[in-house]
């Protein structure tokens, strides 16, 4: 099934202001929040699809990828990146492999859980605050290829020293956390302990690069391939692929390669990798090179063909 339009889920336009994101938000959070809905599938559903719409359109690089790509340039960045899992569970985790996991796109980010804070949370809700034990975080560092496939890690927990082994999904991205529920601090008398965070940082690849769920990278090649045609052979993370590329072909031209790109949900359906061509301009002609570019240029201002 696919998913509605995040504008249309939120019953916002698409110049909508990040207020009026943010009040079409709260408005859809207060009618189908599971705490006010208990047990109603269809409310949790309708919940979900709001707060994922709300995750993107409030941020404003998720946004413009939204924007351009529409679904395809932000899925595996909106709230549950892997799909599955219930986000009102564990402060907002899932189980992957056995571990509680979540991911955290840090930072000055949607003020989801300040919203749901405010209106379930710590406002006289139904729910209480209680004592919790430290969180702790640690880094670990990746290469780019491991994030698109995935890895494991050892990780050292804060309390006796504990030796973890974390497994990363692949499709992780630069920045983001993996929570560790109930790895963190001793539990206060009464109180649950608190959680641990390994922050994932990726090593930036020196070909390739990376926007969502796209790779990016360019390929050079010489004005006679441009114009004639050929084949080339293209560097991505599952090894080279050869690509045609056609007579005529501009500099600045993109070519899609697809299925070569990041994961973009649980099933494994990835992005594409986008080759942008790049036509490099010859230098040190030699005399011959000189006046058949020479006999071109006249044939072009003479408004007849190259080759005759």
């Amino acid at each position: 099934m696919s998913k509605r339009d995040y504008y249309e889920v939120l019953g916002v336009g698409k110049n909508a202001s990040d207020d009026e994101i943010k009040k079409a938000y709260r408005k859809l959070a207060i009618k189908y929040h599971p705490d006010r809905n208990p047990g109603d599938k269809e409310a949790e559903a309708k919940f979900k699809e709001a707060t994922e719409a709300y995750e993107v359109l409030n941020d404003k690089q998720k946004r413009a990828r939204y924007d351009q790509f529409g679904h395809a340039g932000v899925d595996g960045n909106a709230g549950n990146p892997f799909g599955g899992g219930n986000p009102f569970g564990q402060a907002g985790g899932f189980n992957f492999n056995g571990q509680n996991i979540r991911f955290d796109f840090g930072g000055a980010g949607s003020g989801l859980d300040d919203i749901l804070g405010d209106l379930f949370g710590f406002g006289g809700g139904r729910r209480q605050r209680v004592m919790r034990g430290q969180d702790f975080e640690t880094q670990v560092v990746i290469d780019f290829k491991e994030a698109i496939f995935g890895t494991t890690r050892d990780v050292t927990a804060p309390e006796t020293n504990h030796k973890l082994k974390v497994k990363i999904p692949a499709g992780i991205d630069d920045g983001m956390a993996i929570r560790l529920a109930g790895k963190g601090g001793k539990a206060p008398k009464g109180g649950e302990p608190g959680d641990f965070y390994v922050r994932v940082r990726v090593k930036p690849d020196k070909n390739l690069t990376r926007e969502g769920n796209i790779i990016l990278s360019e390929a050079v090649i010489s004005m006679a391939d441009a114009a004639l045609g050929c084949e080339l052979d293209v560097e991505t993370v599952d090894g080279k692929v050869t690509m045609k590329i056609p007579a005529g072909t501009q500099s600045g031209t993109p070519f899609r390669l697809s299925g070569h790109g990041v994961p973009m949900r649980a099933d494994g359906d990835r992005g594409p990798h986008i080759v942008t061509i790049v036509v490099e301009t010859p230098k040190n002609l030699s005399k011959r090179q000189k006046e058949l570019l020479e006999e071109f240029r006249d044939s072009k201002s003479k408004k007849r063909g190259f080759w005759g």
